[in-house]
């Protein structure tokens, strides 16, 4: 059963003029808790090979570079766990987004939020960066690294978002000429090729990502991140959801309407009634 679509964020109530919907401090604080523990869980993961893998050659490497499970290793996998759920439970809806949500689109946005805060993370390590090469002129090991593996997740991650939104590439040209049945062959078409490419894409690729992982394979740099062993099973990941997202958005999208779009669809009327305000207060 579909969930009650949240208010709109941005309601005019009166003469009191536009009312903002402003985030509840825990739809900032969860994601950020969450993305703490998933890290320092990620940061530590060759600690939890070690505990699930019989003794070997890989495994003797890797203690030979890391340190043994403790527990802050296993409250950052409850933690993860525990923040995941509480994010999905109170994720909300912003003023863009699209209003008809499931379960599966909770998680997804909730995902989204995680990814945003990537980016701001992002940006604060290059800034971080900059600041220390050109102005003290120390530049740092970590840097350049931190924000590939960054800008790696934060590629794979919004992908899954965007399904979720509708926000994906679509040309319409021949989409809103056709009569609504054709219309549901199409969608039905469309997500079908892509449940067929996330499966062929995680058959060939599992492979490979096992075994990155499995030997936590690194970049090779002075920092040497877990890029390889990290990025190559998240992808597999991700485009497996990708696909559930598109199934779940079929299902959701199957009656409604038909939608004429123009190039009107490009206009933000928040930002446009915005200006207005403030031409008329100018």
């Amino acid at each position: 059963m579909a969930d009650t679509p949240s208010p709109t964020p941005v309601e005019t109530i009166g003469d009191a003029g536009p009312v903002v919907y402003k985030p509840t401090p825990i739809e900032w604080i969860v994601p950020i808790l969450f993305a703490g523990c998933f890290a320092w869980m990620t940061w530590n993961g060759p600690a939890f090979l070690m505990t699930f893998r019989e003794a070997g050659p890989a495994v003797d490497a890797l203690a030979r570079r890391y340190g043994e499970i403790n527990i802050f290793d296993w409250l950052s996998v409850v933690g993860t766990i525990g923040f995941l759920i509480l994010g999905i439970k109170t994720v909300r809806r912003a003023p863009s987004e699209w209003e008809d949500w499931g379960l599966f689109d909770r998680i997804s946005v909730f995902i989204g939020r995680v990814t945003m805060l990537l980016i701001l993370t992002l940006v604060c390590v290059m800034v971080y960066e900059v600041v220390l090469r050109y102005v003290f002129e120390r530049p740092t090991l970590w840097a350049n690294e931190m924000s590939l593996w960054l800008a790696g997740f934060v590629f794979v991650l919004s992908g899954l978002y965007a399904m979720q939104q509708r926000s994906h590439i679509r040309i319409f040209l021949l989409y809103d000429v056709m009569p609504r049945w054709m219309q549901r062959t199409c969608d039905v078409i469309s997500t079908a090729l892509i449940v067929v490419f996330s499966f062929a894409l995680f058959y060939g690729g599992f492979g490979e990502a096992y075994a990155k992982f499995m030997r936590w394979e690194t970049f090779g740099t002075a920092f040497d991140p877990p890029i390889p062993a990290t990025l190559k099973p998240t992808i597999l990941i991700i485009v497996t959801l990708v696909a559930v997202q598109a199934i779940a958005n079929l299902i959701r999208d199957w009656n409604l309407e038909p939608v004429v779009h123009s190039a009107a669809d490009d206009i933000d009327q928040e930002e446009l009634e915005r200006l207005r305000r403030q031409v008329a207060e100018d």
